[in-house]
């Protein structure tokens, strides 16, 4: 959930660390912190809010926010205030071995002091941790009574006494790290630098993902690949209970137990570029016009064509026996979040095409049920971080009950496509608005290949159908294209909407699927009340909540059930809602019902990868009007690695 970065070399680390947390913000953003190295002392400056607060306070200049100028302007002369302030800082806060840490709050709440790092009680080690220390109140008793005192509330300041408390006897950073970790319980993402180790990192993970960057006379820690591309490609995924430690020459990489492990780096090619805003206002709103481009990466690699360029089947290379898709009886899904909606949609593809049962579950649900399951299932997991922790321990256990576990992930290296028996990849690039847009909809593309395979291999579908099918998927990125390119009367709506108390979603089969995660964004980076329904499901209950400050969106792509949907558009106007339609309908059925957005014609089982775009855009320009930054909503981060 949090971010950590960590630099050792000959450089100087303070504006390192800065710009590596700025890039990992995404993670979390209650508070931000580092530690240098700097001569004989360790020095730490942490502030409780966003990172350019830290900056502040390291070089004792405020950084002013424009507020008289456009947001983007205003945006953009914060940022150049911020690259010039950063450079500042390393006058100020000289060293060239330190490590940093952005936060988002589990254990106490946001403030100075709970920020990260944490150190020992003399000021000569210092910790910081993404991932949960769930004994850490009986560590913390104990520590007490050896007399340690307590700075702050925080989980993870126990890590730093623990390992003081171990250094004391080994005088050994290394040993006392491994010896602290044998104490955790839970998880964690750990870097540790010792004031009588100068030449060194120790860091360590546990289900919390960490890489490590290789440089040229300087080596990297780093949460997230994003903090740390521009600086190299070439990166170890620490693998689960590893150990590393960083100087600046080399990198060792250790078991728990302390066993020295040989392996190559894994080279990192995606484009640096991905993970700059390209003079869009927002990295949401760049990512939601990314979309045409991950759908054709995802989609296009995987398209089989004959001579001509035809398409004619479905390939999934990556996968080691596609065949055993003949022998499923059933397909069960689990994800969290934006994920599970995808699962959602999925759910309507598999019985539709695959004629397979599917059930989807909350994967922290899931974990925590005692689940009933055949050797013949087939177990998808999705995550865009492939380290979700419910959605990993969900993983976990069907495979210790004998299911084939397929993961759908947009992450190389991660622990749950290690994991899993057969990984298929979003190839969508890095995502970095918290909100999830072309992630989703890559996951979604993945779901529809997937089904549509399985359908081929198990003869549930007719070879003209299945052709049919391929050639709808094929045109899907052009139609999203021609949505984003009529994106005003979207901005439009939200201006005359933005202020309503409540939103609800309705629609249908699968618009009822598609309208989940709609209804998501638009809580995500707005902070306004939405919930969706199933549009049959209005009168058996939620009708109750519809009066004039209430905006009903319909989703209607399936045109056997218009005149159902209609009758619902009707029902909540006459209660005093205002409404909107989000419709593939081009002959203005809805036109004398409601303000209606029209997608693009499209078979109306793959209508969901297009009507979910305007409600995305319709999320991000409520969340704009609202006064938010819909690139870090509050209360939320990226990758949730901790229940």
């Amino acid at each position: 959930m949090c971010g950590i970065v960590g630099y050792i070399g000959c450089k100087n680390a303070t504006p390192i660390l800065v710009d590596a947390l700025k890039k990992l913000e995404y993670r979390g953003y209650d508070s931000a912190g580092i530690a240098v190295l700097s001569g004989d002392e360790l020095i730490v400056k942490k502030t409780k809010g966003a990172l350019k607060f830290l900056v502040e306070r390291i070089i004792d200049d405020i950084i002013k926010e424009s507020t008289a100028k456009e947001p983007a302007a205003a945006e953009k002369e914060n940022e150049a205030f911020f690259a010039e302030a950063v450079e500042k800082t390393a006058a100020v806060l000289p060293g060239t071995v330190g490590i940093g840490h952005t936060r988002w709050a589990t254990h106490g709440e946001p403030s100075d002091t709970n920020a990260h790092p944490h150190i020992n009680e003399s000021g000569s080690i210092a910790v910081v941790h993404n991932g949960i220390i769930e004994n850490h109140a009986k560590l913390r008793s104990w520590l007490q009574s050896q007399g340690i005192v307590f700075r702050s509330q925080t989980d993870t300041e126990v890590v730093a006494h623990l390992t003081n408390y171990f250094y004391e006897k080994s005088k050994n950073i290394f040993t006392a790290v491994q010896q602290t970790l044998q104490k955790l319980e839970g998880s964690y993402a750990l870097a540790v630098i010792c004031r009588d180790f100068p030449d060194r990192i120790v860091v360590a993970r546990k289900d919390c993902p960490l890489v490590v960057g290789l440089g040229k006379g300087e080596n990297f820690i780093a949460s997230d690949v994003p903090a740390i591309i521009e600086r190299t490609r070439d990166v170890y995924f620490l693998e689960q209970k590893e150990l590393a430690v960083l100087y600046a020459d080399h990198v060792d990489l250790f078991s728990e137990n302390g066993e020295k492990i040989v392996r190559a780096p894994f080279h990192v090619d995606w484009d640096v570029s991905a993970a700059k805003k390209d003079g869009y206002s927002h990295f949401m709103l760049k990512e939601i016009h990314e979309q045409p481009k991950a759908l054709r990466d995802t989609m296009n690699p995987r398209l089989v064509r004959d001579e001509n360029g035809t398409i004619i089947d479905i390939n999934f290379e990556e996968m080691q026996n596609p065949d055993f898709w003949k022998n499923v009886s059933r397909v069960v899904i689990a994800a969290c979040g934006t994920a599970s909606y995808a699962g959602q949609v999925a759910k309507y593809v598999f019985e539709k095409f695959a004629r397979l049962p599917v059930e989807v579950d909350v994967a922290s649900e899931y974990r925590y049920r005692n689940p009933v399951m055949f050797p013949s299932d087939l177990f998808i997991v999705i995550s865009q971080s492939g380290e979700t922790a419910d959605t990993l321990a969900a993983m976990r256990l069907a495979k210790a009950n004998g299911a084939r576990v397929v993961a759908v992930t947009n992450c190389v290296g991660s622990t749950i496509s290690r994991e899993a028996d057969d990984v298929v990849y979003t190839w969508a690039g890095p995502e970095i608005a918290v909100a999830s847009t072309k992630a989703f909809t890559a996951q979604v593309m993945c779901m529809y290949l997937l089904a549509l395979k399985c359908a081929a291999v198990r003869g549930t579908i007719a070879h003209e159908d299945y052709l049919s099918a391929l050639r709808e998927l094929e045109a899907i990125p052009e139609k999203v294209e021609e949505i984003l390119k009529n994106q005003s009367k979207i901005q439009k709506l939200a201006s005359q909407q933005f202020n309503k108390e409540k939103i609800f979603y309705i629609g249908r089969q699968f618009d009822s699927a598609i309208c989940m995660e709609c209804a998501l964004k638009l809580k995500e980076v707005s902070y306004m009340h939405s919930e969706s329904f199933a549009a049959g499901e209005l009168k058996h209950g939620p009708i109750a909540l519809v009066d004039p400050s209430t905006l009903v969106v319909a989703v209607a792509t399936q045109k056997a059930l218009f005149d159902k949907i209609a009758s619902n558009i009707v029902e909540v106007q006459s209660r005093g809602a205002a409404t909107m339609v989000i419709t593939q309908d081009d002959t203005g059925y809805f036109s004398s019902c409601a303000e209606y957005v029209s997608i693009p014609a499209v078979d109306d089982a793959f209508a969901p990868l297009l009507s979910v775009i305007p409600a995305q855009l319709f999320a991000y320009y409520c969340s704009v009007l609202r006064g938010n930054d819909p690139d870090k909503p509050r209360n939320l981060a990226k990758s949730v690695t901790v229940e």
